[in-house]
């Protein structure tokens, strides 16, 4: 934004971001939020349809920054598109699941919908369990995400294909994040990281086989997250602990070796967009850089207010990072320290609702948007 000389946009962006002022639609340029993937966007789908709400991620301190109990959001606040939706002047997104005593309809979602779960893959279950790796939460992969949107929410929001092209040609599509279970479960679960990086193209194409989708389906602006620097994450740091200090970047403590794979992922996902671009030029494809958005806050904690220690999570089961997986945030014996502001990591592999909305801001208003969504709103004001 600033590189476009724009102050007052600047300081109007910066109002919403971090004085969590919301103005209805105060750019106008999308008039609902589509998403799908896992627990980095879901808002309460796992929650809403889980018969057992003893989960851990259920539980408090798990939503208590800003919703002051727990919502379903794997955060001690809100998610980068919870940000998304309030700088767009919309609604927070509501999960497409909802609580049987819910009152909320299909025309609810007009301005949004999320069909995000918390442990979704990419892959089918099924094709990973043949790896005999397994979600300890869902089995809700990224097909049977879009087919709830394409079976039971288009023919209720629209009578027509043409209906439908109009609606989801002003919507903007959030894919993901997703595909980070798919390395989670296997990388977390004990396999080697060959086999895991052996997948890595199917994950790749199951997102390109979505987005294709919903391109045919009428879409028009279509975001996409690349992965995160997991190395950094206290629960990879945990469970991969060395005493090689070559494996660890000595600017930052995140294990190398992990935020490479995590670039790996990202490189392939942007030759495909690419490639999309190419067949599809009359559709906007947004690639959202979550990797660096979020590796600057590692990289210069005190600059972004962040006075914790890094490689911690602020909510945990306690040991050299306060992660253990026998102890998760929001179990029993799990302790939560007092100023989540102050911590980058949540629980282990989520981030805070601190570090969310600086992330948001930087793809907002920074580089890491490819093209800028904020340009794109801009030209419409």
């Amino acid at each position: 934004m600033s590189s476009m000389g724009c102050s007052f946009q600047a300081y109007l962006m910066n109002l919403i971001l971090v004085s969590v002022v919301i103005i209805p639609h105060v750019l106008g340029c999308f008039n609902s939020v589509i998403s799908f993937g896992d627990s980095l966007t879901d808002t309460g789908n796992l929650y809403n349809s889980s018969p057992n709400k003893s989960l851990h991620f259920f539980q408090p301190p798990y939503g208590e920054t800003y919703f002051h109990h727990p919502t379903g959001r794997c955060s001690d606040g809100r998610l980068v598109i919870d940000f998304i939706a309030q700088f767009l002047g919309l609604p927070l997104v509501p999960p497409f699941l909802q609580s049987p005593n819910s009152n909320q309809s299909i025309q609810n979602f007009e301005a949004g919908v999320n069909f995000a779960v918390i442990g979704a893959t990419g892959l089918d279950a099924s094709f990973l369990a043949t790896m005999d790796i397994h979600s300890p939460s869902t089995n809700n992969s990224l097909r049977i995400q879009m087919g709830w949107f394409k079976q039971i929410l288009l023919p209720s929001l629209c009578n027509t294909s043409l209906d439908c092209k109009k609606f989801l040609s002003t919507s903007l599509i959030l894919m993901g994040s997703i595909g980070c279970n798919d390395y989670n479960d296997g990388l977390l679960g004990g396999k080697s990281i060959e086999l895991v990086r052996s997948y890595l193209p199917l994950v790749i194409e199951a997102i390109a086989s979505a987005i294709n989708e919903l391109i045919e389906l009428g879409a028009a602006t279509i975001m996409v997250p690349g992965n995160n620097p997991i190395g950094c994450f206290p629960a990879y740091l945990s469970k991969f602990e060395s005493s090689d200090k070559n494996q660890y970047d000595p600017s930052t403590g995140c294990l190398k070796w992990l935020n490479e794979f995590a670039q790996y992922h990202n490189e392939q996902l942007q030759i495909e967009l690419s490639r999309i671009r190419r067949l599809h030029p009359q559709v906007t494809i947004i690639y959202a850089d979550y990797y660096n958005a979020l590796l600057q806050l590692y990289q210069s904690p005190h600059q972004f207010g962040f006075t914790g220690e890094t490689s911690k999570a602020c909510c945990g089961g306690g040991g050299p990072y306060n992660f253990n997986s026998s102890v998760l945030c929001g179990d029993a014996g799990a302790t939560a320290c007092e100023n989540p502001s102050q911590y980058i990591n949540w629980d282990g592999t989520h981030s805070t609702e601190a570090a969310y909305r600086l992330m948001t801001k930087d793809l907002l208003q920074g580089n890491y948007t490819f093209p800028r969504l904020a340009s794109l709103c801009v030209s419409q004001m």
